[in-house]
């Protein structure tokens, strides 16, 4: 059975209900992910995480050292990439300028890090902030800020432009514009990242991808790499629609994968998002069973977009809700199996290298 094509687990269903109560991923439960531990899959492969949160929110934050349990799972993880989650921000000075405190915040976890005495991972080598660009060249006073905080570990901004008609679907997602990739005041100030050699992580739903892809052939020297393989849609509305979906979905991946500057991570497929709903188990689900619902996105990318653009990211915490940081990276393994030595280390970490200007890092 294909991801496209699977359903609910009879278990649980993932309602309207419980997407309102816990965002859009289920918040991760030690107790049940403590019910299966898998053997790692080749424990020394080199794999840059390429997109991970840190936070603070009250019962379920995630910050360093629930990093670094995630981290002590087995895998061969070098170095990380800290991506935008709003977390951190200053509470005083001009509001356009407040996100530079979570560029300064993930540098501070990012210097504990390379201190070595925190274990081989460098964590947070590459930071990825938050700016609006919709202050057009007033954009450039943060970006600037954010270069000199990150102390060259500052690479781009993402600003998430996910829009929904689906009421359900929006509600965890807060207040967001409808149409801001076409938006002439955001990309007056997307205009300034190609100067001054930084990238854009695009978080969006799969309806938006045209949306990008005129934005990308616009500004073909901007690098876009496109979070969550583009998040096809599986949920509320989408739910009966699996097949339609994945073919518009994979339609508009490979209409993007013709511009050499967009990028694909492959991962964030563990939130509510794609409905696949493995966190509703009444038990967590192994590696393989995971790889077969998640395979299908996965290796549609590679194929279209080839190992050099795509990347592998844990999407953690959310992805916890749905597996462990070991049985993930196991699902990711599984499906990278029938490709080359050279395809698999651009895939765990030549590819991340490459698009967030990494130094590579032997441990």
């Amino acid at each position: 059975m294909s991801g496209a094509d699977r359903k609910p687990s009879p278990d649980k269903v993932t309602t309207a209900a419980s997407v309102k109560a816990s965002g859009m991923y289920a918040d991760p439960d030690p107790n049940w992910l403590a019910q299966l531990v898998e053997e790692v899959i080749e424990p020394d492969l080199p794999i840059v995480d390429a997109h991970h949160h840190l936070w603070s929110r009250g019962e379920v934050g995630y910050l360093f050292d629930d990093y670094l349990s995630d981290l002590e799972s087995g895998h061969r993880v070098v170095s990380t990439v800290y991506v935008d989650c709003h977390s951190m921000y200053r509470a005083e000075g001009p509001r356009a300028m407040r996100p530079l405190g979570e560029v300064e915040f993930a540098n501070g976890v990012a210097a504990m890090s390379a201190s070595g005495g925190y274990g081989a991972t460098r964590v947070c080598q590459g930071i990825v902030g938050y700016a609006d660009l919709r202050g057009g060249d007033d954009a450039r006073r943060l970006l600037e800020a954010q270069m000199a905080a990150g102390g060259g570990r500052f690479k781009g901004i993402r600003q998430s432009s996910a829009w929904s008609h689906d009421e359900v679907i929006m509600r965890p997602m807060g207040s967001r514009p409808k149409g801001l990739l076409l938006d002439p005041a955001f990309r007056k100030g997307f205009a300034h990242l190609a100067p001054l050699g930084l990238s854009f992580d695009a978080f969006l739903f799969h309806p938006q991808l045209g949306e990008l892809y005129d934005l990308a052939r616009q500004f073909p020297d901007t690098a876009i790499v496109v979070d969550h393989v583009g998040t096809p849609l599986g949920m509320s509305s989408y739910s009966a629609r699996r097949r339609e979906v994945f073919d518009d979905w994979k339609r508009s991946m490979c209409e993007l994968a013709q511009l050499p500057n967009v990028w694909v991570k492959l991962g964030g497929l563990g939130m509510f998002t794609p409905g696949l709903d493995f966190h509703a188990r009444a038990t967590p689900p192994g590696s393989a069973e995971i790889a077969a619902g998640w395979g299908p996105f996965i290796e549609t990318c590679i194929e279209a977009f080839g190992p050099r653009r795509v990347m592998f990211e844990s999407n953690f915490p959310p992805d916890k809700g749905s597996c462990s940081y070991r049985t993930l990276w196991n699902v990711f393994k599984r499906i990278a199996s029938g490709y080359s030595d050279e395809e698999r280390r651009d895939l765990f970490s030549g590819s991340a290298i490459n698009f967030y200007r990494l130094s590579p890092v032997l441990n």
